[in-house]
């Protein structure tokens, strides 16, 4: 607690503090706060740490700002006031219309500090970024970690140059006009270092997630410490915005849950400051809930990711269909969750074995609400290797998934270097310096990936630093003509979406998708203009109704003919058009178009809409063609979503 030595800790039976060097005796009061018997002045830059009961080990301060020598040193007293702010004409960015990046600062930069990751800001600005999300800062033990292990989360990890360092870069960012999100794990705690539990109930030891016991949300004082920590970034360190992660593993017994309270306290700090503030949930549980109002039962936040359109983009980019992608091998899937979302709203999920998701209310909500990527620090980190796209795809596949990255009807991210085709991979890696530990980590990672079928011996050891080394962008590669080209394609797509306002429409009602599973393209339509994919291999004619000019391609030379463009192999344009397209749902075939009704196989099966008796069959069972299917004129094998 800034200011103030108090602390709350019901467990503990006797408790003093070691400040300054000097020995100091706390008394009890009022809710298990203790605090000084005498008054001690709080001066910043003070190392204390507080001795429960008969240890004579101090341990560090749970709200603690600064931590000179790791998790397991004394506190630092810090006061972020004494910073002298140069953004006092910053007014925040509002989601809506934003383009999200997302860094590690340990491997962002070869330095790896806050401080090393000013140098590259005005890239992102030229890229067309407007947000920088940062994962997690928060301290953690040893030196270099993804963040997500940390135990003390209102300090910031001391090699990135603890919180006088984060000010410096906020103030930076802001100085060119770009918002900051900062990832924070209120779901667990990390496996070294949390002394939390010596203190109070702050994890309920009768409940676990994939992480370890979960918190304890039950507990009024561990719902503030999670609420004091989120307004801290957003008003002590002018932070924009917040990504929660998995919020999916908050197991809230209470009647309002954490995050419907958490989404009023930030609303109302908001108001206080005079600017926007964000807040975006990663969950895996594909519920609109999150992101209703709260007036209308939900719980207010500004955004949720949707990993259902990373799904669908990688499968029909990469033909990869282990796993949890199974259910996405389709164009249908990649339509169905442009057109509506989520993809997994209610249906069967052959992964989990059992029906999952809810649908969004296509009417009320905003397409912005949603963030959706093609590589994120979870989809490359988690891979056996940690490999990018570009081990898989080469320039004109890397091109594709620029087009559906940024192009989408949703708040599009990019994962640092994504931008560029990084070749560099992205790998979990971890640093704990207890010996067991460290093998234990090991271990399970590479135990883990041999019963997914991967040899041992290509997953990498996460307490190896060259594993860490390894995962380091290399800034060279800017100055080779391949990656010099994917990057200057990501700008053009930013600027696209700036400027054509068909693309920053925020209503689902607008959104429409042709597609052809047999000749591999797919069509979303937008006011103004359409982005044209084609997936195969071959030339290939796609429909573009009132087709007026070719706005951008990514490679050859496609053809704009009537009412149609003719696109290169493997390649993707984007046409401007003069017709206004129709905003419900429709089949579009050789004999005129009908409505569905909501209960229709697009919304309710992975296998899209069939027009003129196209057979469809899920993949598991292989997949048919009707027989007439390559006889069809132009557009009558369309399937079509929102």
């Amino acid at each position: 607690m800034t200011g103030s030595f108090e602390v709350w800790a019901p467990h503990p039976d006797r408790l003093g503090a070691v400040i300054d060097g000097q020995a100091v005796e706390f008394a009890r009061g009022d809710g298990a706060w203790w605090s000084p018997v005498e008054p001690v002045e709080w001066l910043p830059h003070v190392d204390y740490g507080y001795l429960l009961d008969d240890d004579t080990t101090p341990l560090p301060d749970p709200r603690s700002r600064r931590q000179p020598d790791g998790v397991h040193g004394l506190s630092r007293t810090y006061d972020p006031a004494l910073h002298e702010w140069a953004d006092s004409g910053w007014r925040g960015r509002e989601l809506r219309d934003g383009v999200i990046y997302e860094l590690h600062i340990g491997t962002f930069t070869e330095l790896g500090t806050l401080d090393s990751a000013l140098e590259r800001l005005d890239h992102l600005v030229r890229l067309g970024v407007s947000f920088v999300e940062l994962l997690p800062v928060n301290a953690f033990n040893g030196t270099h970690n993804w963040g997500y292990d940390g135990v003390l989360w209102y300090a910031v990890h001391e090699q990135y140059g603890g919180p006088p360092a984060y000010q410096r870069f906020v103030d930076a960012c802001h100085a060119r006009g770009l918002a900051v999100i900062q990832d924070v794990v209120y779901n667990h705690l990390g496996p070294s270092g949390n002394y939390l539990p010596r203190f109070g109930p702050y994890l309920d030891e009768s409940s676990a997630n994939t992480w370890g016991a979960t918190v304890n949300l039950a507990e009024a004082e561990v719902r503030e410490y999670i609420i004091g920590n989120a307004l801290m970034w957003l008003r002590d360190y002018h932070a924009d915005g917040l990504r929660l992660d998995a919020v999916h593993a908050l197991r809230d017994p209470t009647e309002k849950h954490v995050l419907h309270e958490l989404a009023e306290r930030v609303d109302a700090l908001a108001a206080e400051l005079g600017r926007p503030l964000t807040l975006i949930a990663e969950s895996d549980l594909n519920d609109p809930k999150l992101i209703t109002p709260r007036a209308e039962g939900g719980y207010g936040l500004t955004a949720q990711w949707s990993d259902d359109y990373h799904h669908a983009a990688h499968v029909n980019l990469t033909g990869e269909t282990s796993g949890y992608y199974a259910d996405f091998d389709s164009l249908a899937a990649l339509g169905k969750v442009t057109g509506r979302g989520f993809f997994h709203d209610g249906t069967y999920s052959s992964f989990r074995e059992r029906n999952h998701g809810t649908p969004i209310d296509l009417q009320s909500t905003p397409t912005w609400r949603l963030v959706t990527f093609t590589q994120d620090h979870d989809q490359i980190g988690n891979r056996a290797a940690g490999d990018r796209l570009p081990t898989t795809l080469d320039e004109r596949g890397l091109q594709l998934a620029a087009v559906l990255t940024m192009l989408g009807p949703f708040t599009p991210m990019i994962f640092m270097g994504e931008e560029w085709g990084a070749s560099t991979p992205w790998q979990f890696f971890t640093s704990h310096p207890e010996p067991e530990l460290g093998r234990v980590t090991a271990e399970g990672r590479i135990a883990e990936f041999e019963k997914m079928g991967w040899d041992p011996a290509t997953v990498p050891d996460p307490q190896d630093p060259q594993t860490f080394e390894r995962s380091k962008l290399d800034w060279s590669e800017l100055e080779r003509p391949e990656h010099a080209r994917l990057l200057d394609l990501y700008r053009s797509l930013a600027s696209l979406r700036s400027t054509v306002p068909g693309f920053r429409d925020e209503s689902f009602g607008t959104v429409h998708c042709e597609w052809s599973e047999s000749e591999k393209w797919f069509r979303l339509d937008r006011p103004g203009a359409s982005v044209v994919l084609n997936f195969s291999e071959e030339k290939r004619e796609v429909a573009v109704p009132g087709s007026t000019g070719i706005l951008l391609a990514t490679s050859g030379s496609p053809r704009l003919g009537d009412d149609s463009v003719r696109l290169p192999a493997r390649s993707a344009a984007v046409v401007a058009t003069a017709t206004p397209h129709r905003s419900r749902f429709a089949a579009r075939g050789s004999r005129g178009s009908a409505e569905l009704p909501r209960g229709s196989a697009i919304a309710e099966s992975a296998g899209g809409v069939h027009t003129n008796g196209e057979a469809r069959q899920h993949r598991a069972a292989g997949r048919e063609r009707s027989a007439d299917d390559e006889e069809r004129p132009l557009g009558a094998r369309a399937k079509v979503c929102a």
